[in-house]
């Protein structure tokens, strides 16, 4: 795998939207060609080396290149954007969008990250080793496509409305998590390991929430069921198993009826 090294040099006035910072479009590319790929603040168009300093090269495909991002990226949007493969290292805080509508690859975030990373996330995997904003893994303002594949790990906290219209794929969190958790969820999984506020399953049709710390609220809408010794992401405890939303329709697979799963851990 070759690497590509950006490292920050110029903050822009507002805010970057550098989509072209993926595999995908430094594939194939050596750094003098690297620079001239365009990003924007606001309507106007730049180079990408007027804001990075750009050393390496990329491999032939988006698969055999890995790009390492040094500095303050907190105005830098789109990081990893429909990456189909291959590696992101973001050594700093992001903006917006970090791996939004990803299909395949790795991104590591050392960092904290805003708003909307892995949304409409499809592949691959999102390690932030930090905090995370609102819409985490949920979908694009006004669309119902949430995420639907892949996996994203947050070792710190994560912010609001988590995993909306989430389809599928998996989100651990290692801390705790604001209001509005898989609000409108058809599948896939989240895992709190903290705390969480309420709010949670909010009109949640299938998929599964796990939560090791407290609720400060039960949804109204789930119903307790039993309790359950189960092991999630290799740790074993007992587990209240709620189902619901029962206000909303439900699908019957092989003539059961299916509902979403919240579990709550009792002890370890």
């Amino acid at each position: 795998m070759e690497t590509v090294t950006l490292t920050i040099k110029n903050q822009p006035g507002l805010f970057l939207e550098a989509d072209s910072i993926t595999p995908d479009a430094f594939a194939g590319k050596k750094a003098e060609e690297i620079v001239d790929l365009p990003v924007y603040v606001g309507r106007d168009e730049h180079r990408l080396g007027d804001f990075f300093e750009v050393s390496g090269r990329a491999g032939a495909t988006p698969a055999e290149t890995k790009i390492v991002v040094n500095g303050d990226l907190s105005r830098v949007k789109y990081i990893g954007m429909k990456m189909t493969g291959g590696e992101v290292v973001a050594n700093g805080n992001a903006d917006m969008y970090v791996g939004a509508w990803m299909q395949g690859g790795k991104i590591t975030v050392n960092g904290n990250v805003d708003a909307f990373a892995g949304t409409g996330m499809k592949g691959g995997e999102i390690i932030i080793n930090g905090n995370a904003g609102n819409y985490l893994g949920a979908a694009y303002r006004g669309d119902w496509r949430g995420m639907a594949g892949g996996k994203i790990v947050v070792a710190g906290n994560a912010g609001s409305d988590l995993g909306t219209f989430m389809n599928g794929g998996e989100i651990i969190v290692g801390g705790d998590v604001d209001v509005h958790v898989a609000t409108h969820a058809e599948g896939g999984k989240i895992v709190i390991k903290g705390n969480a506020k309420r709010r949670l399953g909010g009109q949640m049709v299938e998929g599964e929430i796990y939560v090791f710390g407290d609720i400060d609220l039960m949804m109204p809408g789930f119903a307790y069921r039993k309790d359950v010794d189960i092991e999630v992401d290799g740790t074993k405890g007992l587990f209240a198993l709620y189902e619901g939303d029962l206000g909303e329709r439900h699908r019957k697979r092989k003539g059961q009826m299916i509902y979403g799963k919240l579990y709550q851990r009792i002890r370890a």
